[in-house]
């Protein structure tokens, strides 16, 4: 890669540190300001003064907030996201396996969303203004308008109580057969395509069909290919960057977006950790997971914006 291109990659991972280095404060502030007593809800109403001093202290509540703070990120900086308060046990041990729950989740909705999505972009911009257009525009702006639970709960009691073709609980564990599974994850992963799928066709749409006015197409018709050929060979090509773009985006969101998801199905992902700890007001694990989910964020957004980078040609080639 040419100069430009690395230090515009350099530029883009430097920004992303620093805006994930901003979001761990705002995080901290956020569980900080929170209400209630952290040590009260750990003992209970019957404990006395005494003990939540001496709990208060032992847990180092009582040192100013920039002292917690930065104690907080170096944990976090070796790997140690610190203990559940409302358990005991080690926050990095039990989000390891609800991480690695919510990105197959997200995976299996990306892998039937995103080649649904662009493949449907396709066909609107083979058929635009045409009928098969606005179906297909009028489908996905009628999916993407129905809230997440909305459809959750309609999923569940048409597919699930009364077909009975997918359990209405996503139950999942460690060892079980990837079939069962797939069956377990089949109507959240519904929902979540539903939900990104959308955005993702309209993008592909206006993306192609702004390359379609550039005059290497009207050259392309001129040679005698049909439409699709046109679409495929050198509109598609050429509008890869702003659809890429838009596909990270929505992957960041499959991964980041999936607690309401993950509450109405009761999967055994992040988002259900995190709100039941939210719940229990257990601080450090609220932390932890804003992190998480905020460091995924932040990493598909540098991914996109250096794919976009990497796949301008005026970058690559400067004269």
């Amino acid at each position: 890669m040419s100069t430009p291109v690395l230090k515009l990659v350099a530029q883009r991972i430097a920004m992303g540190v620093l805006l994930l280095l901003a979001v761990s404060v705002l995080i901290f502030i956020g569980t900080q300001i929170l209400p209630g007593d952290v040590a009260q809800s750990i003992l209970g109403q019957s404990a006395t003064p005494q003990a939540l001093e001496n709990l208060r202290r032992d847990m180092g509540l009582n040192d100013p907030a920039y002292i917690r703070y930065f104690r907080w990120l170096g944990g976090v900086l070796t790997g140690n996201l610190g203990t559940a308060l409302s358990s005991g046990q080690d926050i990095a041990t039990s989000l390891k396996d609800r991480l690695w729950n919510t990105l197959f989740l997200a995976s299996a909705a990306a892998v039937v969303s995103v080649p649904l999505a662009i493949g449907l972009g396709l066909l609107a911009v083979r058929y635009r203004n045409g009928p098969v257009d606005k179906i297909i525009s009028g489908l996905g702006l009628a999916s993407t308008s129905l809230p997440e639970f909305f459809t959750g709960y309609l999923l569940i009691y048409f597919v699930a109580v009364q077909l009975q073709w997918f359990p209405s609980v996503s139950t999942v564990y460690e060892g079980m057969p990837f079939g069962e599974r797939l069956s377990a994850i089949a109507l959240p992963v519904t929902v979540l395509t539903l939900v990104v799928l959308a955005h993702m066709m309209r993008m592909t749409r206006a993306a192609i069909l702004n390359v379609m006015q550039s005059a290497y197409i009207e050259t392309a018709e001129l040679k005698g290919l049909t439409p699709f050929q046109i679409i495929t060979r050198h509109a598609f090509p050429n509008a890869i960057a702003p659809i890429v773009n838009v596909v990270m985006l929505n992957l960041a969101f499959l991964i980041v977006g999936v607690v309401v998801v993950e509450v109405i199905f009761v999967y055994p992902g992040m988002g259900q950790y995190l709100v039941d700890h939210v719940a229990k007001r257990d601080v450090p694990v609220v932390q932890a997971c804003g992190l998480v989910f905020a460091a995924v964020y932040i990493s598909l957004n540098i991914v996109a914006d250096i794919v976009a980078i990497v796949s301008n040609p005026r970058l690559r080639h400067p004269k």
